[in-house]
């Protein structure tokens, strides 16, 4: 099958009219409550709009997006957008990387910069960016690592590793189910031996504390599994439609999914921040990325498997190591690694890089 070559360029209409109706926002009235409580406050988001519309400069990141060799093919009958960025050592491990939501390959693009020992493969999930989003229902995480391990197999690549984070640590698991004979590690960023309700009882003091820990957490913020599972068509009117709307709904997950004491456009670039929210907006992406959750009943942790080696970014809680080995054969279990945002690539590119060379040095 023909993989060609890609090229980002928006075209200078599209930016007019994003600029043209940030402009025309109508705001909301703040309602009353501390800080987030209510929701993204006004004056906050009406700033980061701002800065949106006047100093983010789309034009510098496609540049910087298009210095990343850029290619598409045909899988499965959708067209895959994926950046591919060989290294200079021709015996270098590839590694595939599968982004998150609300995310898109933009989460990699400074992780990239630290993994020069490694062949590095972004592709961009259907529904996600520029690759072309799902046509009927019932698709899922098991349907995409199919189609990713037939991407490596088009790309000439024998054995592999494959990374993933949020809804990439659901696909990173089937990638490896697919092919397992061709991937030498499984690594997830988080997720794995998260404990449920079911397994309380035979919890110790110490993880039954944690546990509890998590589900403050987890209860709080907006619940987008149940948006998206419920009514993901009802939304993306908003926000396809104002680019406010979108921004405060990509703000506030943002934020749900920061533990760090500062907000989460400090604890990450602004700039990415914006590029990402940017890149859904010019690709219509809000409601076509939301197929993971509308096709499920109920949300679930990822469970991993157990085909090949894997690793975790992190051990600490609420992660339980001997609940993750039920189904994985762990061989990377590091605890206090660096990191308080969900996006820990974003955050901290340089200790994801480092590793994953711990964990790959383990199993290639």
């Amino acid at each position: 099958m023909t993989v060609r070559p890609f090229r980002i360029d928006v075209p200078q209409a599209d930016l007019d009219d994003l600029n043209e109706r940030l402009a025309r926002t109508r705001w909301p009235r703040q309602l009353p409550g501390e800080g987030g409580s209510r929701g993204v406050p006004v004056a906050y988001l009406e700033e980061l709009a701002e800065y949106w519309r006047t100093g983010f400069d789309w034009r510098a990141q496609e540049a910087r997006f298009n210095g990343f060799p850029q290619f598409m093919t045909e899988i499965d009958g959708h067209d895959v957008h994926f950046l591919h960025v060989r290294s200079a050592d021709p015996d270098a491990l590839p590694l595939l990387l599968t982004h998150g939501w609300p995310n898109s390959f933009v989460e990699f693009v400074d992780l990239i910069g630290h993994l020069p020992d490694f062949h590095v493969v972004v592709p961009s999930v259907p529904g996600y960016g520029f690759s072309a989003a799902p046509r009927d229902t019932g698709f899922g995480v098991a349907r995409v690592g199919r189609m990713w391990a037939e991407l490596m197999r088009r790309l000439g690549y024998d054995r592999y590793g494959v990374e993933g984070g949020d809804l990439g640590a659901y696909v990173a698991p089937e990638v490896a189910k697919a092919a397992p004979e061709h991937v030498a590690g499984v690594y997830v960023i988080a997720g794995l031996g998260f404990p449920t309700e079911k397994d309380v009882p035979d919890m110790t003091p110490d993880e039954r504390a944690h546990y509890e820990m998590m589900q403050q957490w987890s209860t709080g913020g907006v619940d987008h599994h149940a948006i998206q599972r419920a009514a993901p068509q009802t939304f993306a009117y908003g926000w396809d439609d104002s680019p406010a709307a979108a921004l405060a709904w990509m703000m506030q997950k943002f934020e749900d999914f920061n533990v760090t004491d500062v907000p989460a456009d400090k604890a990450l670039d602004r700039d990415l921040i914006l590029a990402n929210v940017s890149l859904y907006w010019f690709t219509r992406s809000f409601g076509t990325a939301a197929w993971p959750f509308y096709g499920t009943s109920e949300s679930g942790w990822p469970e991993g498997q157990n085909l090949v080696p894997t690793g975790v970014y992190s051990g600490d809680p609420p992660s339980i190591r001997r609940l993750a080995e039920r189904t994985n054969t762990i061989v990377h279990w590091p605890e206090g690694n660096p990191g308080g945002h969900h996006f820990i690539a974003m955050e901290r590119p340089d200790a994801v890089a480092a590793d994953l060379r711990k964990f790959f040095a383990l199993v290639r």
